[in-house]
């Protein structure tokens, strides 16, 4: 059985944030590992991401995906894709497309503006949202017709503050763009800090004017039963993650 969060404010627009639950795959991938750049078996993540396409009622060529690489760059799709193109979101008006986004500690922020009928799907990492993959992904659906007031924008599962342990060089970075991000780190241990990656991303977005911003407040560092973490896969020194998958579709 699938597990899909969802959330009230994207209403009507269907949507939903997957759990690792209800998957083929097995081992350290156990569950629904939706990601293709994984070392789990390509025909297994094939089926998991047919169970994805077939709840959201869409076939699986029109579930899209993209190569992500941590970028600011926004592909607009009208249509089924013969390559995932390297970028980290994707917009688009075409009734049948499902917009899919996969992360494992990443920010999947899905975009909807009902009234214009454009939706949107970024993955924003620290890297892509300090980069402004959010604010790109925006003008992208500005430019199909979307109105930024009436655009809802929704981060879906991601890591939390208290699992999100940094360096000072880090810090640093945040603090040249512009010394009031200190509101986003807490004190860790020694010269750690801890990052809050949701804060920064709701408070991006909320600059950026969208009509309403909210984090569905699941922290993937911290529910393994629920979902893959790159951090956790990381300290425990494992080979490989699975990715989870954030769908939304017209």
């Amino acid at each position: 059985m699938l597990e899909i969060i969802t959330s009230d404010a994207l209403a009507p627009v269907q949507h939903g944030f997957f759990t690792r639950k209800g998957g083929a795959s097995s081992g350290i991938f156990a569950g629904l590992n939706c990601g293709p750049g994984s070392t789990d078996q390509a025909d297994v993540v094939a089926i998991n991401r047919a169970r994805v396409a077939n709840a959201m009622g869409v076939e699986v060529a029109q579930l899209l995906t993209v190569h992500q690489v941590h970028s600011a760059d926004v592909v607009v799709a009208d249509g089924p894709l013969t390559t995932r193109p390297r970028a980290d979101a994707m917009v688009t008006r075409t009734p049948g497309t499902a917009l899919g986004i996969l992360t494992a500690d990443c920010q999947p922020v899905l975009f909807a503006d009902a009234r214009a009928g454009v939706i949107g799907a970024a993955h924003a990492g620290w890297r892509g949202v300090k980069d402004g993959v959010l604010e790109a992904t925006l003008d992208a659906m500005e430019g199909l017709g979307a109105a930024r007031a009436d655009i809802t924008a929704i981060i879906g599962p991601c890591i939390s503050q208290a699992a999100y342990e940094v360096g000072p060089e880090f810090l640093e970075t945040f603090l040249e763009d512009d010394p009031a991000h200190a509101r986003f780190f807490a004190n860790g241990a020694g010269d750690r800090a801890l990052f809050d990656l949701p804060a920064y991303g709701l408070s991006r977005l909320r600059a950026a004017g969208v009509g309403h911003a909210e984090w569905t407040r699941h922290c993937t560092y911290s529910d393994e039963a629920r979902f893959f973490s790159y951090r956790r896969t990381t300290h425990r020194n494992e080979a490989d993650y699975g990715r989870l998958i954030a769908v939304i579709r017209l």
